[in-house]
């Protein structure tokens, strides 16, 4: 699994570090389980809804519960998924990490934010063209293509399309979600406040965490 996955996401990072890194992942699933997140604040919209307005968040919370149904199987598997995320953070120190799957919402095919640590930010990606220009989660969902800018300044600098939230974010890494057949369900995304963040040691995390997070997304 881990060579097919490294492989599809054309990722060239040592197997045996990620072998490494998922089974530090699943002692901690092991021993740890946090609560599932039903419901989060999030940012207002700009004009048309393409960007965030970082730090002016919407008054009524976003509730999960309206786009994934709320039952015991749900509720353990959005227990794992935050699990996850909180693993992510404590292995990798990264300042934001999410969990998002494809699925209808609002009328459309969009990244659905499942589980997360870090600020807040918008809970949905409308899966299109237009989004996919700017928006990194989009092009490495449509691509099923690793994305890894460890400079964000350099990376706009050079004539990179960025869709930015948190003006802070200084590097980024986004990676898809596959399952065993090789198709795309989703992606993670981590974000970091300074450059040259992800090495090879948190790719690995972040690889174990895609590897695992698969398996507990909601039907």
């Amino acid at each position: 699994m881990i060579s097919t996955y490294l492989s599809h996401c054309n990722l060239s990072i040592s197997e045996a570090v990620v072998a490494g890194q998922l089974a530090e992942l699943d002692a901690y699933l092991d021993t740890h389980s946090l609560s599932a997140t039903w419901s989060y604040q999030i940012p207002e919209l700009g004009e048309g809804g393409s960007c965030s307005l970082f730090g002016n968040l919407q008054e009524a919370p976003f509730l999960l519960s309206d786009f994934v149904s709320r039952n015991s199987e749900s509720e353990r598997q959005l227990s794992r998924l935050q699990t996850i995320a909180e693993y992510v953070k404590t292995a990798t120190g990264v300042d934001w990490f999410g969990i998002y799957q494809a699925r209808p919402a609002e009328g459309i095919q969009q990244l659905l934010k499942l589980a997360y640590y870090g600020a807040p930010s918008r809970p949905l990606f409308p899966i299109t063209e237009a989004f996919a220009a700017t928006s990194n989660n989009i092009q490495t969902y449509m691509s099923e293509q690793a994305r890894v800018i460890n400079n964000i300044p350099d990376y706009v600098a050079q004539g990179g399309e960025y869709y930015t939230c948190d003006p802070k974010v200084q590097a980024e890494v986004c990676l898809p979600l596959l399952n065993q057949q090789g198709e795309c369900l989703g992606i993670i995304d981590a974000e970091a406040f300074e450059q040259e963040c992800f090495d090879e040691y948190k790719l690995a995390v972040l690889v174990a965490a895609c590897i695992r997070a698969i398996e507990y997304l909601p039907s």
